[in-house]
């Protein structure tokens, strides 16, 4: 093909693509911002691929929005460790609207215009961004943008001065609460569909659950990131049943039990698990009988924390299972004379058989739970930007 030909296609083809994406911004989304800028001429690559470049000009898209600082964080973390955001630059940021913080996870693309438009569109199709939008922005911005986010980042990695031992109930439930709703909120479940689909914790569900774990850890005892931690790894802190098919062969059936069958003058019953922290059915009846003989004022508790004297499997109260699980784990670290390690594992295996790949599955969420709660509460409440941290209602 000769030069001129070559040069007549590639314009033809630039406008082409320009109007139909003219006819579709216009009818389907928000114009392009203005760029006072010409675009340079249309690049054509030896593989046939096109090019279109505007001066000083960056295109980037919205990833999610936030408001709560923490949990946006957290989740802007999230994004760049997985999948499929893995090898994209992404950034955080911070606008006052109307007086309210929102935070941004941004995804930056480049400055080809053909490129770009094509990842956003991949993006929405996979629902893996808020919406199919974008900005065109230039350099000064993108280094606004840059600045912000390396001062998050440089904040939320600031030497710890506080530990979680020296912190207060209202400090802890606080940033409790970011901290479980982003578990559940990156549960694989949810971003895989695998039924029942899990329903992530709302900030208000957050909030009352964070504080439900503060006071039963404070209650029994119990190390508060070892108690986020099996919290972490049986559920993510949602309320789904587990192990459905699990049974067991007893004796004699108790009154609510579901037998499968009887052989040889026994039975088999089903020993699913229940709640945020999946207790089975046979754990909550020895879990109860705990209960019944175990001395602590339970009048200190609030009511919807209080077991009730006698017990239903079918008809546990969620919050309840908080309490029950706060008291299973102190009586296995008063079983094995306070090892956190055999105890947490003793949690899912049993007494007589210790989970340790369990157990180490809870340190790991331990761990990171410890080192994010303490690093955030370097910034004494106030946001990485000198905005105090909204209410989560």
């Amino acid at each position: 093909m000769r030069p001129a030909d070559r040069w007549l296609l590639a314009i033809t083809i630039v406008l082409s693509i320009t109007g139909s994406i003219l006819f579709y911004l216009r009818w389907q989304v928000e114009p392009l911002p203005q760029v006072a800028r010409h675009p340079q001429p249309a690049t054509i690559y030896p593989d046939g691929s096109i090019a279109i470049r505007y001066a000083d000009t960056y295109f980037l898209t919205t990833v999610a929005t936030f408001r709560d600082e923490l949990f946006a964080y957290l989740m802007y973390q999230h994004f760049r460790n997985t999948q499929p955001f893995m090898h994209d630059r992404l950034l955080i940021t911070s606008d006052n609207n109307e007086g309210e913080s929102l935070y941004r996870v941004l995804l930056i693309l480049n400055d080809d215009f053909l490129f770009s438009l094509d990842r956003i569109s991949q993006l929405s199709n996979q629902k893996s961004i808020q919406k199919f939008e974008w900005q065109a922005v230039p350099s000064s911005v993108l280094r606004y943008y840059s600045n912000q986010s390396r001062l998050f980042n440089a904040a939320y990695n600031l030497p710890v001065k506080r530990k979680l031992e020296e912190l207060s109930n209202a400090e802890l439930r606080k940033m409790v609460q970011s901290f479980i709703r982003y578990k559940s909120t990156i549960d694989p479940r949810i971003r895989k569909r695998i039924e029942p689909v899990p329903i992530p914790l709302t900030p208000t569900e957050a909030h009352q659950f964070a504080a439900d774990i503060i006071t039963i850890a404070e209650f029994y005892e119990l190390p508060l990131e070892i108690f986020l931690g099996v919290g972490a790894m049986e559920n993510n802190y949602m309320n789904i049943r587990g192990d459905l098919e699990h049974s067991i062969w007893k004796r004699r059936p108790d009154k609510d039990d579901i037998i499968l069958e009887r052989r040889r003058g026994r039975v088999r019953v089903l020993n699913y698990s229940s709640g945020p922290w999946q207790i089975t059915r046979e754990t909550l009846r020895y879990v109860h009988r705990l209960y019944l003989k175990d001395e602590r004022d339970y009048e200190k508790l609030p009511e919807h924390l209080r077991p009730p004297k006698k017990l239903n499997v079918d008809e546990i109260q969620t919050d309840v299972l908080t309490t029950y699980a706060g008291l299973l784990l102190r009586d296995l670290l008063d079983h094995f004379d306070g090892n956190v390690a055999l105890a947490v594992g003793a949690y899912n295996g049993g007494q007589r058989n210790p989970n340790m790949k369990y157990e180490q599955g809870v340190r790991t969420a331990a761990e990171h739970a410890r080192r994010i709660l303490e690093q955030a509460a370097s910034l004494n409440g106030d946001s990485v930007l000198g905005i105090t941290w909204l209410s989560p209602h």
